[in-house]
């Protein structure tokens, strides 16, 4: 792997910085892994690597701050969670590192995000909230209600999942790994 100064440098110069074997694993970690008890062994065989050499590089492409997180996209329709909104919160902004805290600790809230009000959509803190049914996830919704403090909010169901994949750097089809 090519040295790159982790103290002050950018993430763009250390990503300019990668060598082709870099980028098809960085390729293939933003893609799907697959169910596997080990699958940096399995992305090893792809590479011609062995499992050692692909956790060492995982691990340089943290330190460099390439990566910051590894994580898991959970199907959650498939899995039962077939209610699903965004729900959007008025959170005086005096509330809301308490109210974002203690929103996004509940079990039922997979993302939690602080965005500013804009114009007449007064919603600055969005969490998405699932469930395995509506009535579930009307139910929730008061639950939250009461730990949030909110002034208003706004319950944005779901209706259809248009597309969920991650987000693939260096694609193999524009000739960039």
């Amino acid at each position: 792997m090519p040295t790159v100064p982790a103290d002050s440098e950018t993430e763009n110069l250390a990503a300019s910085s990668l060598g082709p074997l870099e980028k098809k694993l960085v390729y293939l970690l933003s893609g799907d892994l697959g169910l596997s008890a080990r699958p940096y062994l399995e992305l090893a065989g792809r590479l011609g690597l062995t499992e050692e050499k692909v956790l060492e590089m995982v691990g340089d492409f943290q330190r460099l701050g390439l990566i910051r997180r590894l994580g898991a996209v959970v199907a959650h329709q498939r899995s039962g969670f077939k209610a699903n909104a965004m729900v959007v919160w008025e959170i005086a902004e005096s509330d809301l590192d308490r109210a974002g805290n203690d929103l996004a600790a509940m079990a039922c809230v997979s993302h939690c995000y602080w965005r500013p009000a804009a114009g007449s959509w007064p919603y600055n803190l969005y969490t998405m909230v699932h469930a395995r049914s509506r009535d579930e996830l009307l139910a929730t919704v008061g639950e939250m209600t009461a730990v949030s403090g909110a002034a208003s909010w706004k319950v944005l169901e779901s209706v259809r999942e248009l597309k969920k994949t991650s987000l693939q750097y260096f694609h193999e089809s524009r000739g960039r790994v």
